[in-house]
């Protein structure tokens, strides 16, 4: 019967998809006499919480006394941009409350169930465990590894080129474009190389879909692309860009920060990120930006679209550099799609391989 009522709590948890923003997705039902009377979600980032939005769904408010909570995620213990959950629990009457998963954000982390026990309320915690933690990956990863989930996405011709060298060359079908864009909404943040920027001038934003769009996320150490102040970084404000260089500028458009390092590598790139509270990276490229996180162990996902395309001679490879290679990396969880005219490979890093 647990498992039937947290089956329902997660189907309410992604009413908030992609709304919740940093916040993770979270329903809950509430039960009393094998019904439920009260259902609820995180619908949007600031807004209460899922208890409480089922607390306050709830039309017969009597009814809460002594009924069981059903959440999908620990109920939070602390005061954010909401009142603590567990506090909204104990005063409605609630006696039971069935959770599917710990909460690894370490504000909450375990704070929140006790709490509850010590007030007298019986919970449980571990149902549907596996399928409450699918709904947050990004979240769980961010806190319980201390980086960003990475994804390196490429898209690239049938002979492994992803560009004519030193030109705009779109490979992707318009389909596919779409898809992408739509994609880019599942991340916090887009990154790509100073070449992307200075060859493509692109917009990097997604489709929309989410409450904040993702950052933008530029990689120039040399600076390069403060020559031109005309690129759509610069003029298009539609979204925050974080540029990593060594040269200091002014004059900046209010949406562009510059961070500059000690040193220039992926693992603190990735620490300042986390800083920054992002959760989840789009790594777009190019090919030596791609590498360098390929040769870092510091990534966890790469998707591939395919295209019926062929470049060849002095094509720019992808993820190319001038590393010495000493093994082939085995991935898992592989799987294909057809999108369009393209084929969408993706697969994940071997959780024996994972570095944090």
């Amino acid at each position: 019967m647990h498992e039937a009522y947290m089956a329902q709590a997660i189907a309410e948890a992604r009413n908030g998809f992609r709304q919740t923003y940093t916040n993770p997705l979270v329903g809950a039902v509430i039960v009393k006499d094998n019904r439920v009377i009260a259902r609820g979600a995180h619908l949007q980032y600031g807004h209460e919480h899922a208890e409480k939005n089922a607390i306050l769904h709830c039309e017969a408010p009597e009814e809460l006394l002594n009924s069981t909570l059903y959440v999908t995620l620990e109920p939070c213990h602390h005061r954010g941009k909401q009142p603590p959950c567990t506090q909204a629990i104990l005063d409605s009457g609630i006696k039971k409350v069935v959770v599917g998963q710990l909460d690894p954000n370490p504000l909450v982390a375990g704070k929140g169930v006790a709490f509850l026990r010590e007030q007298g309320i019986e919970v449980i915690t571990g149902i549907l465990e596996k399928e409450a933690r699918a709904l947050n990956p990004h979240y769980n990863f961010y806190y319980e590894h201390q980086r960003p989930y990475v994804v390196l996405k490429q898209a690239v011709s049938l002979d492994g080129k992803i560009a004519m060298l030193g030109s705009r060359t779109a490979l992707t079908d318009d389909e596919t474009s779409r898809f992408v864009h739509d994609e880019r909404d599942d991340y916090q943040a887009i990154l790509v190389g100073a070449d992307t920027v200075l060859i493509d001038n692109p917009r990097l934003l997604g489709a929309g879909t989410s409450l904040y769009s993702p950052v933008r996320v530029v990689l120039d150490e040399a600076g390069r692309i403060f020559e031109k102040q005309d690129l759509q970084i610069f003029t298009n404000g539609a979204a925050p860009v974080l540029i990593f260089s060594r040269r200091k500028v002014s004059d900046l458009p209010s949406h562009v920060k510059v961070i500059d390092l000690p040193k220039f590598s992926i693992a603190n790139i990735l620490q300042a990120l986390y800083d920054e509270k992002i959760q989840s990276v789009y790594v777009e490229g190019g090919a030596g930006v791609h590498d360098a996180f390929l040769d870092s162990g510091l990534w966890d996902e790469i998707i591939s679209y395919v295209t019926p395309k062929l470049i060849g001679g002095n094509g720019k490879a992808a993820m190319s550099s001038f590393r010495l290679v000493e093994e082939v990396l085995e991935l898992q969880d592989f799987s294909v799609q057809t999108i369009g005219n393209n084929v969408r490979l993706s697969a994940k890093r071997r959780s024996e391989c994972l570095q944090d």
